[in-house]
């Protein structure tokens, strides 16, 4: 799974450089679909001789349904367990061995599968592709196993790792489990409901969610499109569409009035501060706004909250704000402040400062050299993942999800090139306000 901020080295790449006047290239998107109904995506680019295979299946924790929560997520270890041709875990050793690398992750509302391989093994990566949405092996040990598996990794990211819990689980208040469930459960799901999870369980819900129907496959790099479009036709073509998946539904209501909570950390040494904003979704005209000032507020050294809060006046040891820390989202999703108190200072000092550089924006603003920064930051990523197949593959996978087509990803750009300091003012007074906040307070666990 992702790391929480994994978009920050490349939001600051080129922020000091002259590269800050370019704009990504335009990108050409060859998108049909087979009669089955899988979508697929190709850019060809012939820059280096290697191909990313990426599929996005249409289906995260948002698509559970109480009781049988951690579905989504274990399917990403699931899909490593072989197929009717492919032995356990042989998907990943012959690419390894073909010179290749593949990988998988889970969000709220997509699971992606993908590889990158030279170009001459594009074949391999499609047909391992194909099998395992055509066959997978769905056994009880593969599924005792990958449950087990869940298991150890909730135990090193959650529950050994200091204030992750707190923001793995306690920012799920947020939203409103009886309206939108979806993102009011863990992305990692129950325990329990894995362990009652059965053969059947899971095989049912393979048939829902892991149908050609309900992935989009996108194919980046140094390919022949003729002969590509064969292989996919060939590979993917026989496999049956099955009826559509049932329609996931959030209807989270803002503004309900400012919630609290409290955390005991046993892994913590030093108390911490979570003030967690809901915001729209990510397809939604203020996210560039919202975005930018996140950049502004709270990524890098010269952010705000870096400033104010770590360095001037040396309250926290280390601050930042991110948007979405679990991916983007559909639906309703977060402005999440994080504050780590240096030693000797209470949570109640860091909160007051933390949360008072976040809401003072709705009334003083940012400076136009602050979003000229910021948006030169994310202009530098934009242009940085153009030079990447597996980094382009997931740029049009993100527009054909969120943006509502492919050739979005050449657009998105635009809509931050656009945001005005008004604008920045006027989105933080929307959302960053007093009866839209949750508060988090994480306290260490007395030394006995």
């Amino acid at each position: 799974m992702r790391p929480l901020s994994a978009a920050v080295a490349a939001a600051l790449l080129l922020a000091a450089t002259g590269a800050l006047a370019q704009d990504p290239a335009r990108i050409t998107v060859d998108a049909y679909a087979l009669p089955n109904g899988l979508r697929v995506q190709l850019v060809e680019d012939h820059s280096s001789q290697v191909v990313a295979v990426d599929l996005w299946y249409d289906v995260g924790a948002r698509n559970e349904v109480a009781g049988r929560t951690g579905f989504a997520h274990l399917f990403e270890h699931m899909m490593f367990q072989g197929s009717r041709n492919v032995k356990k875990v042989e998907h990943s050793s012959l690419l390894e061995r073909a010179g290749g690398r593949d990988n998988a992750s889970t969000q709220y509302d997509v699971t992606n599968y993908f590889e990158f391989v030279p170009s001459n093994r594009l074949n391999l990566a499609l047909w391992l592709e194909a099998e395992r949405m055509r066959g997978l092996a769905v056994t009880p040990e593969g599924l005792k196993n990958q449950v087990d598996a869940v298991k150890e990794e909730r135990r090193l990211r959650v529950d050994n790792q200091p204030y992750s819990k707190a923001i793995w689980e306690g920012t799920l208040l947020a939203f409103d489990p009886a309206t939108c469930f979806g993102y009011a459960h863990s992305l990692i799901g129950s325990m329990s409901d894995l362990e009652a999870a059965k053969v059947e369980d899971i095989q049912a819900f393979f048939r829902t969610y892991y149908a050609p129907n309900n992935v989009t496959l996108t194919v980046v790099g140094d390919f022949n499109v003729v002969e590509t479009k064969q292989m996919i036709a060939g590979y993917f073509g026989g496999i049956p569409r099955q009826p559509a998946p049932p329609v996931a539904v959030c209807e989270q209501k803002f503004h309900t009035g400012a919630m609290r909570q409290q955390f005991t950390d046993d892994k913590a040494t030093l108390p911490a501060v979570i003030a967690l904003y809901r915001i729209p979704s990510t397809s939604h005209a203020d996210l560039p706004a919202l975005e930018l000032l996140s950049t502004i507020l709270g990524t890098g050294e010269s952010s705000r909250l870096n400033k104010v809060l770590s360095r001037e006046t040396k309250a926290a040891l280390a601050a930042q704000l991110m948007i979405n820390p679990f991916g983007p989202r559909r639906g309703p999703g977060m402005l999440l402040g994080l504050a780590i108190a240096n030693q000797g200072v209470g949570a109640d000092s860091v909160e007051h400062l933390l949360v008072r550089e976040i809401t003072a924006v709705a009334q003083t603003g940012v400076t136009a050299e602050e979003l000229t920064k910021a948006k030169n930051q994310y202009r530098a990523g934009k242009i940085n993942e153009r030079q990447r197949a597996f980094a382009l593959a997931e740029a049009v996978q993100f527009a054909n999800t969120y943006l509502g087509g492919p050739d979005a990803v050449n657009t998105d750009l635009d809509r931050y090139a656009k945001v005005t300091v008004d604008d920045i003012k006027r989105v933080a007074a929307a959302y960053l306000t007093a009866d839209n906040v949750l508060t988090i307070t994480i306290v260490p666990a007395e030394k006995k």
